[in-house]
């Protein structure tokens, strides 16, 4: 997991009033969500699966997974955590391996990212999808599973959670939100400034679970309804994209 840039424009309220967005938006049909739960249903009430990588580097055209954790929530409670080292098939370099402490020969008996996807696959099959600044998860997801043949190595068919569509519940939106005026919305930050404790920052396991318990500390800030949840964020992302957008090109 890596946390972006920090973007410092926010919503003009700072906060979402739980109740006004809901009765705004019963009618409106919301793109990627996971079918298997309704829209108007109590997203907090869901199974979630809370997703986080390591890797050998920051882009996934030409760096690698090597680690990935799961931790599942359900109505709200960690009930179990999956961890799978991953063999990239080539050297994590030395500023890689300063972040997470994982080195060459823990990978080298360690399954390539073909091996155990299936396995991954079934485990996020029902759930929905969470990840602390998701896009770099998803987008290194996306090019690992591009990177499969057409072999037993890749399912037939994707989960829900891991279609292209499917919108995942990023809490670092949601942490740039309600923590507008606080400088730092990295996950070690947001998680001191909640009271949470992160006993293993910077590998996937126990970054997935602390992020979890973050969705659920900045819940009661947030909307109730699955539906709103993904609406709302969406709208909130895409601002954040042009206040970043707008802070690199007058630092050009």
């Amino acid at each position: 997991m890596r946390d972006s840039y920090d973007v410092c424009g926010c919503f003009p309220t700072g906060r979402h009033y739980a109740g006004i967005a809901d009765k705004l938006s019963a009618f409106v049909n919301v793109q990627g969500l996971c079918s298997y739960f309704s829209a108007s249903g109590d997203w907090r009430e869901a199974k979630l699966a809370v997703i986080d990588l390591e890797t050998t580097g920051l882009s996934p055209d030409t760096d690698r997974v090597i680690e990935v954790g799961i931790a599942f929530f359900d109505q709200g409670a960690l009930s179990s955590r999956r961890n799978w080292l991953i063999n990239p098939g080539i050297p994590v370099p030395p500023e890689a391996r300063a972040v997470h402490q994982i080195n060459d020969d823990e990978l080298a008996t360690a399954p390539f990212f073909g091996e155990v996807f299936s396995e991954i696959c079934e485990f996020l099959r029902d759930s929905i999808p969470v990840a602390y600044n998701a896009s770099f998860d998803f987008s290194f997801l996306k090019a690992e599973i591009n990177r499969l043949s057409s072999g037993a190595a890749r399912p037939s068919s994707l989960p829900i959670p891991l279609q292209p569509q499917t919108v995942w519940i990023d809490p670092l939106v949601w942490a740039r939100e309600i923590h507008a005026n606080e400088k730092s919305k990295k996950l070690v930050d947001v998680c001191s400034r909640l009271g949470i404790e992160l006993k293993e920052a910077h590998r996937a396991a126990g970054d997935a679970e602390a992020t979890g318990k973050v969705l659920f500390a900045l819940a009661p800030q947030m909307p109730i309804t699955y539906g709103d949840l993904i609406r709302l964020q969406k709208q909130y992302a895409a601002r954040q994209e042009l206040d970043l957008a707008g802070w690199r090109k007058r630092r050009a």
